[in-house]
């Protein structure tokens, strides 16, 4: 069974930093380009970032260039989100995501809550 299971979240003031972690079990976490969504209160989904199989070729929406790292460490079938300069329109709810062989979204995690206040 696929499990993808969130973990990282919580309160953080604006400026401030997480880092969020995704534990891939059930499937060959290697073979699989990841990515991260979130939700935020009010809105639709909106992807955040995305690396390859291997680590490489790490894509990032605009508005996370420069301020988000995505990264993943195969040996422990684990991905993760280092968020930094956090904006109170990043609070939202982070989902980790498998990419199927055709590159939809095949698996979802159960979330993680982020909130950036002041």
């Amino acid at each position: 069974e696929v499990q993808l299971v969130e973990s990282g979240g919580g309160l953080v003031q604006p400026g401030g930093s997480l880092r969020l972690s995704c534990a891939a079990s059930g499937f060959t976490f290697e073979d699989y380009r990841m990515s991260w969504v979130r939700q935020g209160p009010g809105k639709g989904l909106e992807w955040v970032s995305a690396i390859a199989w291997n680590g490489g070729s790490p894509y990032y929406a605009d508005s996370m260039k420069g301020r988000f790292t995505i990264s993943r460490d195969n040996a422990k079938n684990t991905l993760y989100l280092q968020m930094n300069s956090l904006k109170s329109d990043d609070t939202a709810v982070y989902y980790c995501v498998r990419e199927g062989g055709s590159g939809q979204f095949d698996y979802w995690g159960q979330g993680t809550q982020v909130t950036v206040f002041s």
